[in-house]
């Protein structure tokens, strides 16, 4: 039997069903997920490329190399080619970091699911209804724009609402952010908005959450406040109306010791 027609092992066929959730994995996403070195993690990643259940691709010199599911894989899981996920110098960044943030909030809590964006794009699509998504306008036919966060972070038993999390890297414009931020605001299929913003990106964010008076509904932290031993909220009940919907108090000390993570804690 060839090795693209071979069945996925146990760990391959979890690696697969992970890489189809987020789009988009590293080796050091990987290790951190699995609690393993990142020597490891490349190794069982490879072993999953040479099979054709992954594609490596590595556009970007100095960032690390990014797998996503190939056609063996594709096959696997149940999806088209349709819904392959695409890279390029554009995205690279973006995919890298958000795959991280994914493997640490998956490891920071095993009983609730990380979903992407096109995860999300798709069950919405077979839903046929907005499920974790900010209605941003309407379109010439009165059909909602939706935008859709990077990440959702929710519960794998219950019915509390699940939190959307913001990967931001770059500035967008200043209009753009605060109608994302309002719509955030008016949004009730989330219990709340994590936003993980790099160094560059915090100024702009807090403005515009400021604009769209946004406080309630979005928790903005850099990005570096998400260790995989750090997180920065905790578990517990759902979602709240008014301020201090959440309710619970954030972590104290370390890289999530921020007031406002008040505002998401307990949400998911």
């Amino acid at each position: 039997m060839s090795p693209s027609k071979r069945a996925p092992s146990p760990a391959q066929a979890t690696l697969l069903f992970w890489t189809s959730d987020i789009g988009a994995v590293t080796a050091d996403a990987l290790a951190t997920l699995r609690e393993t070195t990142i020597g490891s993690a490349r190794a069982q990643l490879a072993a999953a490329a040479r099979a054709g259940l992954l594609a490596r691709l590595r556009p970007l010199a100095g960032e690390p190399a990014i797998y996503v599911l190939g056609r063996a894989g594709m096959r696997s899981c149940g999806l088209p080619g349709s819904e392959a996920v695409r890279v390029s110098h554009a995205n690279a960044g973006h995919l890298v970091a958000c795959a991280r943030v994914a493997a640490a909030l998956a490891r920071s809590y095993p009983d609730h699911v990380v979903l992407g964006e096109h995860a999300l794009r798709r069950l919405e699509r077979e839903a046929g209804r907005v499920l974790a998504s900010a209605v941003v306008g309407r379109g010439s036919h009165g059909e909602p724009l939706l935008h859709r966060p990077d990440l959702v972070l929710g519960r794998l038993a219950g019915d509390s609402l699940p939190i959307a999390v913001e990967v931001e890297l770059t500035v967008k414009a200043p209009r753009r952010l605060a109608q994302i931020c309002r719509a955030w605001a008016r949004c009730r299929d989330i219990a709340g908005v994590l936003y993980l913003a790099a160094p560059p990106v915090e100024r702009a964010l807090t403005r515009a959450i400021a604009e769209a008076h946004a406080h309630a509904a979005i928790v903005a932290l850099p990005l570096s406040a998400l260790a995989p031993d750090q997180p920065p909220f905790a578990g517990g009940g759902g979602r709240a109306g008014g301020a201090g919907r959440g309710g619970a108090a954030g972590r104290p000390g370390g890289a999530g010791d921020n007031s406002l993570a008040r505002t998401v804690a307990g949400r998911a």
